[in-house]
């Protein structure tokens, strides 16, 4: 059987390499972060009983349970949607995963900690609440217009950054070596 791990190599080998490490890291980073501010904001702030705060004149805090995926998608109300949205994101890590032991960039290591971190702070928050706490509210309002951009999380922000970044790298000019 043919492979390129070194002898005694093995998982602690592979969690050693500089890339996997990264990108661990920024997991670990964005979930605890994303599950901190979340605790706070609903058992020490208690956004819930305060109702929307208003933090600057286009962003304001509120509390919305996202029972669905990124903007409200495919609501789920009962345990067995629940389960399915969880299975999926499960599925979606682990396959990112495996991206990241394959990461040969910071970028794409840092990028893929950022999602599955987001990934794995949201599901926290279906496994403990059977909803996703969200709680950014962007907008913008004039006399004659008004905007108001979904609710959203630490975790989704993570998302999308670690998105952007791996749409990014795939555009990026390389360095080919011949």
């Amino acid at each position: 059987m043919a492979h390129n791990a070194k002898p005694g190599g093995g998982m602690t080998a592979t969690l050693r390499q500089p890339m996997v490490r990264l990108g661990l890291i920024t997991m670990a980073l964005v979930m605890l972060l994303d599950q901190a501010l979340k605790l706070w904001l609903l058992f020490v702030f208690d956004l819930a009983a305060r109702g929307p705060v208003r933090v600057t004149a286009f962003f304001d805090l509120v509390l919305i349970w996202n029972k669905g995926i990124s903007y409200g998608l495919f609501q789920q109300d009962g345990p067995l949607g629940q389960w399915v949205l969880l299975a999926l994101v499960a599925v979606a890590v682990g396959l990112l995963g495996l991206w990241l032991l394959r990461a040969t960039s910071r970028l794409v290591a840092l990028s893929l900690g950022l999602i599955i971190g987001g990934a794995v702070g949201n599901a926290i928050d279906r496994l403990a609440y059977g909803a996703v706490a969200d709680f950014v509210l962007l907008h913008l309002t004039t006399a004659s217009f008004s905007f108001k951009w979904y609710v959203f999380n630490l975790a989704d922000a993570a998302i999308v950054a670690g998105v952007a970044g791996l749409l990014y790298d795939s555009f990026a000019p390389h360095k080919r070596s011949s």
